[in-house]
């Protein structure tokens, strides 16, 4: 990508606020929102991933979180780099949208709207009933998914990801590599410890 938007660094948080576990993404980018590093703007979307194409046209790089539901173990995170190689089918069927990530991505690659480098981040939701909050594992999840998102940011942070503490439970398992061949699973490194300061904003609604 050339032209005044190299160098642009997006983090897009993807789901509805209404919809329990549907949200993950939202609480994501809203724990990242005062964390990130200078020149990294976090964004919520609320619509349908396919409108995404219009929200990266100038970023050099995007990072997306997003709530799936595949059948797997709730809580579970799944990253992809998408740069070079399509997402794939069992990617597509993780998606909670009826046009999901993985539509969006190839349809922007076949268009040559693709951002120089693109990496998704999905937590596997338990459940998605109307008017339903984040689910326990969902909730650990997000944290794990936020201290990774800013640990793989380029700069520093300028701050801990902040927010209440997570009830105890099991480590969250983590899924990596492309969707059709995944690596093996390997549990994530702590979360920061919250920093003192105000929590976070609450937990994108359509």
């Amino acid at each position: 990508m050339t032209g005044p938007g190299r160098g642009r660094v997006l983090v897009i948080g993807i789901g509805n606020g209404w919809r329990g576990d549907d949200a993950a993404g939202l609480a994501v980018a809203r724990r990242l929102r005062a964390a990130v590093p200078p020149g990294v703007e976090v964004l919520e979307h609320a619509g349908e991933p396919v409108s995404l194409i219009d929200a990266w046209p100038a970023a050099d790089a995007v990072y997306l979180a997003d709530a799936v539901s595949s059948g797997g173990e709730p809580g579970t995170v799944y990253r992809f780099d998408a740069t070079g190689q399509p997402l794939g089918a069992r990617f597509a069927r993780r998606g909670t949208h009826a046009f999901g990530v993985a539509d969006t991505v190839e349809l922007a690659r076949a268009l040559r709207r693709l951002p120089r480098r693109i990496v998704v981040y999905g937590i596997e939701g338990a459940s998605f009933a109307a008017g339903a909050s984040l689910s326990p594992p969902v909730r650990r999840a997000v944290r794990t998914v936020s201290a990774r998102l800013l640990a793989e940011l380029p700069g520093p942070a300028t701050r801990t990801v902040l927010g209440p503490p997570d009830s105890p439970g099991p480590a969250t398992r983590t899924v990596l590599g492309l969707p059709d061949s995944p690596g093996p699973a390997t549990p994530p490194p702590p979360c920061p410890p919250d920093s003192p300061g105000p929590a976070a904003p609450p937990s994108l609604a359509r």
